[in-house]
């Protein structure tokens, strides 16, 4: 796998990073991903990320992980920010929430707290206003 850095000249903008993950969570390319997020929130960097195609999986909350290793949905839960969920990657993946599994007829739902589930027009939307994409 492979990271891509887009940049855009946005000179009326702050900086601001895109963080696109879509790798799986048991990935290295996930937890570099994290790892960025990190640094970026401890310099005070503005930043967002999206979870999209495999890097949706780190929202199940029915993954199930041994004590001795790091749980990445759990990290990311910690960092305190906003993550956004590919509605339809997570769906094709087996991961709902309460309204989409009423919407979808299915018997539970099983996404982690702190994750939402948006549409890709929150993408387009966070792709129009960075000024760096960092596909993970």
């Amino acid at each position: 796998m492979s990271i891509f850095i887009f940049a855009y000249d946005h000179s009326e903008c702050s900086m601001s990073t895109l963080l696109l993950i879509t790798s799986s969570p048991t990935s290295m390319m996930a937890w570099h991903a994290f790892g960025l997020a990190q640094a970026l929130q401890n310099k005070h960097e503005e930043f967002r990320v999206f979870f999209y195609q495999d890097g949706v999986q780190v929202a199940n909350d029915l993954q199930w992980f041994p004590d001795d290793q790091r749980n990445l949905k759990l990290e990311w839960q910690k960092l305190g920010v906003r993550l956004p969920v590919c509605v339809s990657a997570a769906l094709a993946r087996g991961i709902t929430d309460a309204s989409n599994a009423q919407r979808h007829s299915l018997q539970q739902h099983n996404l982690a707290q702190g994750f939402e589930l948006v549409g890709l027009g929150e993408l387009a939307d966070a792709v129009q206003s960075c000024s760096r994409l960092i596909q993970f």
